[in-house]
């Protein structure tokens, strides 16, 4: 057979899989499928500086379309695979039957969405996920509109100040006792709950959506705690799932995700997986990371095992969340911590994560010396004593020697 790799998704894996088989001097075919009209482009801004008009949509391309057709890459947009067949090495899309030496998934993750029963399908709710959604609910940030969003994680968090930044009404609901409650210490909420009430926000904590109103389009909400509001659109946050949907149907091993072994390996031979739709062991159980830069070295690893570099994937968690002035960067994972230390820095501030004497994590809020400290002691394996963390005269740099 010829060496012919397919990606089956164009997001931030797909792309950079593609573009490090090339790199790393593979000569055969390559194709990378995507369900979107546009080449493979950045997901980050679309919350953020592309919803508010800073940044035109070139500009969001990971490269510029010319790059695939110079790299002998056979993009194929707005195509949709239908089935994967493991044991014939076959990839339906469309009218197509690709065969494939090596198949790699790169499906990314789906939205979760709010049931039609609770009025989801109504016109003006929508979720942040993909450039399709922005460009839809973008004509609707006009000053003075009232908006109701629905969960209060980071996408919730970076729709509010984007909405509160362009002068809209906001109101964010977040069923949770606190905002960011799965993924951060309540040190981390309360200083984000501060800062968009100091915008405007109107933030309920501990109060869910019972049902939306309307005839046909979305015109109001009424709350679990029984308070009703008058909304103009609804952007729903509430988390996403891992795009298992293709690799499910094929008789691929699903756990939180599809499952791979160290290398990224799923259960089917010469079927591979990277991003946000995929597993793989950490420590002493498995885990699924969200993010752009595990996406991008995922993605690159089972490129290079392609090639037969039979190299395990070693990842290092970090990522980033922008809401008005502030750059929130997080190093490590906070899983099981049992303490928090806050650092004050003035306008830069960070909390550090700890389980018993062990660093596990930083949350720095304007603070770039701090989480590129603490990133190299996360991954150095040093544990600064919390005293001198918690003292801002210490000098943190000194810290890594």
């Amino acid at each position: 057979m010829m060496d012919h790799v397919v990606v089956i998704g164009a997001g931030q894996a797909g792309a950079s899989c593609v573009a490090k088989l090339r790199n790393g001097g593979f000569e055969g075919d390559i194709t990378l499928i995507g369900a979107e009209p546009v080449p493979p482009y950045q997901r980050p801004p679309l919350s953020k500086a592309y919803l508010m008009g800073d940044m035109p949509l070139e500009r969001l391309f990971l490269r510029p379309e010319a790059f695939y057709a110079d790299q002998r890459i056979d993009l194929r947009l707005g195509a949709e695979v239908s089935a994967i067949d493991t044991e014939a090495r076959t990839v339906t899309a469309g009218d197509d039957a690709l065969t494939y030496s090596d198949l790699v998934l790169a499906t990314g993750s789906v939205p979760r969405r709010l049931p039609a029963a609770i009025g989801g399908d109504f016109d003006g709710v929508f979720v942040v996920r993909d450039l399709g959604d922005v460009d839809a609910m973008s004509p609707r940030f006009v000053e003075g509109a009232r908006v109701l969003i629905v969960g209060g994680g980071y996408i919730g968090l970076e729709a509010a100040s984007v909405a509160s930044k362009l002068g809209l009404k906001v109101v964010l609901v977040e069923m949770a006792e606190r905002i960011l409650q799965r993924v951060a210490a309540p040190e981390t909420s309360d200083f984000f709950r501060a800062l968009h009430a100091s915008h405007g926000v109107d933030i309920r904590e501990g109060v869910g959506l019972d049902h939306l109103t309307g005839e046909g389009a979305v015109s109001g909400a009424v709350l679990s705690d029984g308070s009703a509001l008058e909304v103009d659109f609804v952007i729903v946050g509430v988390g996403i799932a891992p795009g298992t949907a293709l690799a499910e149907a094929a008789g691929i091993t699903i756990d939180n995700g599809i499952a791979t072994d160290a290398q990224g390996r799923t259960s089917a031979p010469h079927v591979w997986a990277a991003g946000d739709c995929a597993s793989f062991p950490y420590r002493d159980g498995r885990i699924r990371l969200e993010s752009v830069p595990n996406a991008i070295d995922q993605a690159e690893c089972v490129a290079e095992n392609i090639m037969g570099a039979q190299r395990d994937y070693v990842a290092r968690p970090w990522f980033w969340s922008d809401q008005y002035d502030v750059k929130l960067q997080i190093a490590g994972l906070n899983t099981g911590y049992t303490d928090v230390v806050s650092r004050d820095g003035g306008a830069a501030k960070s909390f550090w994560y700890y389980k018993d004497d062990t660093l596990l994590a930083v949350d720095a809020a304007n603070d770039p010396r701090g989480y590129m400290i603490g990133k190299r002691l996360i991954e150095a394996g040093k544990s600064p004593p919390p005293s001198v963390i918690a003292d801002p005269a210490s000098d943190l740099k000194a810290l890594l020697k």
